[in-house]
């Protein structure tokens, strides 16, 4: 088994409950950890064989694309639509965070962690 990770996916978008955060928006980062088998692609160097990242990433940009109030109800989506569309994952780690949230004080991140297998 292998692990496919694209990291710290950066977003602007418009997750949160204050006014000023649907106006505005903030900056996101999204990690996920696939695992998989790449045995074939491995010998083959072919991108059939594989995981083509490039449609992962394009899954995850639409799913932030679309406003929520909570970063709970955005990783959850991101990981349903990711395990729906890809079945050739059979584990994914997600970390999706939201930097410089608004809570009053000097804070650099707030995150939430899914995990989810087949």
């Amino acid at each position: 088994m292998s692990k496919i990770i694209l990291e710290n996916m950066e977003f602007h978008a418009f997750h949160g409950c204050m006014e000023h955060e649907k106006q505005l928006g903030n900056t996101f980062l999204v990690t996920l950890n696939m695992k998989l088998d790449t045995k074939k692609a491995g010998l083959s160097d072919n991108l059939e064989d594989t995981l083509n990242y490039q449609l992962v990433y394009d899954v995850v940009k639409a799913e932030m694309a679309i406003p929520s109030n909570l970063i709970e109800h955005v990783a959850q989506r991101i990981i349903n639509a990711v395990m729906s569309k890809f079945n050739q994952i059979e584990m994914i780690k997600l970390k999706l965070s939201k930097l410089a949230p608004p809570l009053g004080g000097k804070v650099e991140a707030v995150s939430i962690k899914l995990e989810k297998k087949r």
